[in-house]
């Protein structure tokens, strides 16, 4: 068993986890927001059909995660034709112009990203973990502000040379599709074996009241970072029309994601993980709350930066916890935190469409989004702060 392991180093294994979270997260979940503007502009998409589209793709989300909970299907199975069918909903999204079928496409690419980010947890941290690696980890996830910054870069791109949304869904599928096939053949190396036995023992049971806690205060940080993580670079094309100012929205959220997590171990230097995960979503407030506010290029940049340098590391720090507090249902409690966490996401934008009748629907929603995180963030430091004190 260790043999089929050792054919796949730790480096290429971080290298291979990279790109596959980074075509799952920055194309197949992420990719709406930086061609929302062109949408919008082409298609003569409104905010809310948008937010129902973001809705489909979170839903599938939702879905893909609760099936991989359910099923357990093996990680490279789930990668492999996760990563293909991020490529083809992405690719097809060129060569549709009905919103039912948009519909349908982001719900289909909501269920591959899923189980590439579930699969990939489980492919890559056992290989890792043999080799003693863990703490390369975070170079995995990196992977998702990678994605996103790339697939900002390239929405920029196609702005300023004035592409059609079409264009570019169908070129950033491309990108996609390939990715899926060079990937293909390295993730047959499969690791997860290492620590099937072990898993299988963990016949879940029921979760600790702190991890039922802690996984509805993650839905919460689900519900308030979405918001501005689908509207930020729509509501930046409000406010200036300059494809080179507004385009550079979500490729410095992606960059920040990126940035913050090789900046994690540094900064919980010390720190238990609800601790960082309480002070980051602190951080991740402020940049929700900013642009609700006021609408203007330092809010918005802020935001950009406040939100896409605490998300990710928020994530990590999140799931960690879920191991510590859900103890011997640890795969149970990461479970609940996860499918938590996608339900949270289908309530942002579904409240943006909700109220989209009103010229403050992005506002209201912000607001209600940061009400909502901080009272979570209260209910977590209390709860964990307890069970740490009483451990």
């Amino acid at each position: 068993m260790h043999d089929e392991v050792q054919k796949i180093s730790a480096a290429a294994t971080t290298f291979v986890g990279l790109l596959a979270l980074a075509s799952a997260m920055g194309i197949g979940r992420f990719s709406l927001t930086p061609i929302l503007p062109l949408m919008r502009q082409d298609a003569g998409l409104s905010l809310a059909v948008a937010g129902w589209l973001a809705t489909a793709n979170y839903l599938g989300y939702l879905l893909g995660a609760l099936v991989c909970i359910a099923l357990t299907p093996c990680p490279a199975f789930g990668i492999r034709w996760g990563l293909l069918g991020v490529g083809v909903t992405t690719f097809s999204m060129g060569f549709a112009d009905w919103p039912p079928l948009w519909l349908a496409l982001r719900f289909l690419g909501g269920i591959a990203s899923a189980f590439v980010l579930v699969g990939t947890s489980a492919w890559a941290m056992p290989i890792l973990r043999y080799y003693g690696k863990d703490d390369w980890s975070g170079h995995v996830f990196s992977g998702v502000g990678i994605g996103i910054a790339f697939a900002g870069l390239f929405g920029l791109a196609a702005a300023v040379n004035a592409w059609s949304s079409r264009l570019t869904w169908i070129v950033l599928g491309l990108v996609a599709s390939v990715l899926a096939i060079l990937l293909w053949r390295p993730l047959g190396s499969e690791g997860a074996r290492l620590t099937q036995a072990d898993d299988a023992q963990n016949v879940t049971r029921a979760l600790p009241r702190p991890a039922i806690i802690a996984a509805i205060c993650y839905g919460a940080f689900g519900f308030g970072y979405i918001i501005p993580a689908t509207f930020l670079p729509a509501l930046a094309k409000d406010y200036v029309d300059d494809p080179a100012t507004f385009g550079l929205i979500w490729p410095i959220f992606g960059a920040a994601a990126a940035l913050s997590t090789f900046a994690s171990g540094w900064l919980g230097r010390g720190l238990e993980p609800w601790q960082l995960w309480t002070r980051a979503k602190w951080v991740l407030t402020g940049g929700v709350l900013a642009p609700a506010l006021w609408i203007n290029v330092p809010t918005l940049l802020l935001s950009a930066i406040c939100v896409g340098g605490t998300f990710m590391i928020i994530t990590m720090a999140g799931i960690k916890e879920g191991l510590r507090l859900g103890g011997a249902q640890a795969p149970l409690a990461v479970g609940v935190m996860t499918a938590a966490f996608g339900a949270g996401q289908i309530v942002g934008p579904l409240m943006v469409s909700l109220l989209g009748r009103s010229d403050h629907a992005f506002a209201l929603a912000s607001i209600i989004a940061v009400l909502c995180l901080v009272a979570a963030n209260c209910v977590l430091v209390f709860s964990s702060g307890r069970v740490e004190t009483s451990g």
